[in-house]
């Protein structure tokens, strides 16, 4: 079964830095659309953004668009999500998906449907 493995969650001040990564233990994706969502507590678990297997294309939610930036790096099967100008409100746990992609440009915002998960690393941004 092919997990996927977050890193780089910690604890940052606001207005501060973190880049999350997210890589498939044990397996290398093809035609695979990957994202973030977070969950802090208390809510459900929301979109951040994603990106089409073939990483031309990609979307964000509103409240992280201009800070955050999702990418692929292809030669370490890996992706990032570089986090600035980080705030109190992006305090969440943060999951790394994946999902079988129809088209090279395909990307989701919906949390259903989803082939693989990661469990999670923890933002925590104080104020």
């Amino acid at each position: 079964q092919v997990q996927l493995v977050e890193s780089g969650g910690g604890l940052v001040q606001a207005g501060g830095s973190l880049r999350l990564s997210c890589a498939p233990s044990g397996s290398t994706f093809s035609r695979i659309a990957m994202g973030w969502f977070r969950q802090a507590p208390g809510t459900e678990r929301e979109f951040v953004a994603s990106i089409s297997w073939g990483g031309s294309t990609t979307y964000y939610a509103d409240s992280v668009k201009g800070r955050f930036t999702i990418s692929r790096e292809y030669a370490k099967n890996t992706m990032y999500l570089q986090m600035n100008s980080l705030k109190a409100e992006d305090t969440a746990v943060y999951y790394c998906a994946a999902k079988n992609s129809p088209t090279s440009n395909y990307f989701f915002t919906k949390d259903y449907g989803m082939n693989y998960w990661g469990k999670g690393t923890l933002v925590t941004v104080s104020s």
